[in-house]
């Protein structure tokens, strides 16, 4: 018999939970949980690895935790054993052997000298990291058919982690375990702690996730571990690693850390408090002069030093530093991530940056799991606005998430174009709702495992996934041509819309789509080439170029035959920036960006357009009436 510890109470909480069976974890309450801290006392685990969790099947499955100094540490799980001594920084670190999916519970037995742990209930099948902002982070409860899901979401070998926010700039090396606040929800959420999936816990879950993992489940016949790292409110370079970062030769990403190097340097702490102080004297002489009762805990003032733009959980690198080096290290499948909308704030030079930080993003995370050709899925940036119409065409074009969105779809393009036979994507424009967090997440989620379950999970002939791609482009009398890589049609086999086309004047309308014809059948009828569109305009008599998809809730039908929900991309043929469009309304941008004054200039412009073009088709209206 193992000795029995005597660690701090904290330490005690955490290697009782540890320790604690499947069946007792199902009957606690989820009010009643005991936060653990990241780190205990003691002989303890990193907090990824606890009773109920899935471990990554086919790969080598590292585990490490911390002990006293050169303390002697055993790990036995699945019949396998691994032994190693604690370092002089407490931490230790053991790999066992590669296994096969194993849908019977086991238990994993760490022992020190003096301590044993024992993890209960461990599956072995496939680990998924879910990773983004708010859009992937939007919980199951929240969303559209959600509370059907909810009543049937009883799957045991369906495994849930959701990673507590933190940040940088230190490296996190684990995680709490702790009921955390959300001030979005304003409620407290459990997080950190690995659940079998219940209609209880399957509520908190990212809807995206849940419905990514409830049909790679059912199809595999595997365990499905999924680990939520998202947080709301995110940019991109928050998500990566600061040091790779500052590596990186992009102007664009450098001048954005240097803004917050300067940021932070400037920052004053005595400053900011003066400051708040004063602004509170002020409020404070209000309150007395109109005579309304202040508060007992608003009196004093406040004594707080705050640490600035350095505790900003979108400084570059903190979210990577808080969230993802915790779990690096890990063996796991793949990753999918859902976001882009914060990036939008910077116009045009945040849209470069995210082109240049994306693709680095996806080789930071492959590198952070040890596997260069980890599968990695990304779904592309939601709606958000009122729909585009043909009476707002072009004003709609006007908006900073649409080039977002493209960046999206060609970083996805560059890296399968190059080989990468572990990259997805999933279009979510046509699942369009007004509110910048659409609530149609189901599907979402359902369109990116279509990807894994055809490229992971053996079932590419069951399962298509890849959209249409374009092949060429070609300007021919007064038409533009795009040859795709498969037939294509509108679902409800009536007018394509979604393509605006333009000539070098930049001024883009939207395009009469039809097919090329190629001859006609035995009964004399056209013969249609499903795989060739035909693009004209009136008022675009020599196009060069064309956008599809082109609004932030775009008016947009185009998608793969036979109803297979595969949606065009966003994406354009040109490279011209946001201000540069229409041709000659701006003459001059400030470090790239429009100005406040600029855009609304180039959306009057872009109102113009649309006008002019109402014009023009009422005229021919009357012109055939005529006639």
């Amino acid at each position: 018999m193992p000795r029995i510890p005597t660690p701090s109470l904290v330490s005690l909480v955490a290697a009782v939970l540890l320790a604690a069976s499947a069946t007792l974890a199902q009957k606690l309450p989820r009010a009643d949980v005991i936060n653990v801290p990241a780190i205990a006392d003691g002989l303890c685990v990193s907090n990824l690895f606890q009773s109920n969790m899935v471990l990554q099947r086919d790969q080598p499955i590292a585990i490490w935790g911390w002990a006293a100094p050169g303390e002697t540490i055993t790990v036995s799980f699945g019949g396998k054993e691994q032994q190693t001594t604690a370092g002089t920084d407490r931490s230790w670190r053991v790999t066992l052997p590669a296994m096969r999916a194993n849908r019977e519970a086991q238990t994993m037995t760490v022992r020190g000298e003096d301590d044993e742990l024992s993890l209960f209930n461990i599956l072995i099948g496939d680990v998924w990291l879910l990773g983004g902002q708010s859009n992937m982070e939007f919980e199951l409860a929240k969303v559209e058919n959600g509370k059907l899901e909810i009543v049937s979401a009883n799957y045991p070998e369906l495994r849930i982690l959701t990673v507590p926010f933190a940040e940088g700039p230190a490296k996190q090396r684990s995680f709490p375990r702790l009921n955390e606040w959300s001030s979005w929800f304003n409620r407290h959420f459990r997080k950190g702690d690995w659940d079998m999936c219940t209609p209880k816990v399957a509520r908190e879950l990212s809807a995206i996730g849940y419905a990514f993992a409830r049909r790679v489940h059912k199809a595999s016949k595997v365990p499905i571990g999924v680990i939520d790292a998202s947080r709301g409110g995110t940019a991109i370079e928050t998500w990566l690693d600061l040091a790779r970062l500052r590596a990186m030769p992009s102007q664009s990403v450098q001048n954005k850390l240097a803004d917050w190097d300067k940021r932070v340097a400037e920052w004053d702490a005595k400053k900011d408090l003066e400051q708040r102080i004063a602004a509170h004297h002020r409020w404070l002489a209000r309150q007395k002069k109109e005579g309304k009762q202040i508060p007992k805990d608003k009196l004093s003032d406040p004594d707080d030093l705050r640490p600035g733009p350095i505790a900003d959980h979108n400084h570059p690198g903190h979210c990577f530093a808080g969230m993802i080096a915790p779990l690096a290290g890990l063996s796991i499948k793949g990753a999918i991530f859902h976001q882009g909308y914060n990036n939008t704030f910077d116009g045009m030079p945040g849209v470069v940056m995210y082109r240049d930080l994306l693709p680095e993003m996806i080789a930071n995370w492959r590198a952070a799991f040890g596997n260069p050709d980890m599968p990695f899925g990304i779904v592309s940036l939601c709606t958000d606005g009122y729909p585009q119409t043909r009476d707002n065409y072009c004003e709609k074009m006007l908006d900073t998430g649409i080039y977002i969105r493209a960046a999206q779809y060609q970083t996805f393009v560059d890296l399968y174009k190059a080989g990468d036979k572990n990259i997805g994507f999933a279009s979510t424009y046509d699942l369009r709702r007004r509110w910048y967090h659409p609530q149609v997440k189901i599907p979402a989620g359902e369109r990116i495992a279509r990807w894994a379950l055809a490229t992971q999970y053996g079932f590419a002939r069951d399962v298509q996934w890849r959209p249409p791609m374009l092949v060429k482009t070609r300007a021919i009398d007064g038409a533009l041509t795009l040859q795709l890589d498969r037939d294509v049609m509108d679902p409800q086999d009536g007018e394509i819309t979604g393509f605006a086309i333009a000539g070098e004047d930049r001024r883009f309308h939207p395009a009469t789509v039809s097919f090329k014809v190629k001859g006609k059948d035995n009964r004399g009828r056209p013969r249609l080439d499903r795989k060739q569109l035909i693009l004209q305009s009136p008022l675009v008599p020599e196009p060069r170029h064309f956008r599809y998809a082109w609004g932030r809730n775009p008016l947009a039908n185009l998608q793969a035959t036979n109803n297979l929900d595969l949606p065009f991309a966003t994406q354009r043929s040109d490279n011209w920036a946001m201000g540069e469009v229409p041709l000659g309304i701006i003459d001059t941008l400030i470090e790239g960006k429009l100005t406040r004054q600029q855009t609304g200039v180039i959306r009057r412009a872009l109102r113009q357009e649309d006008e002019r073009r109402r014009i023009a088709e009422a005229q021919a209206v009357l012109k055939g009436r005529k006639q």
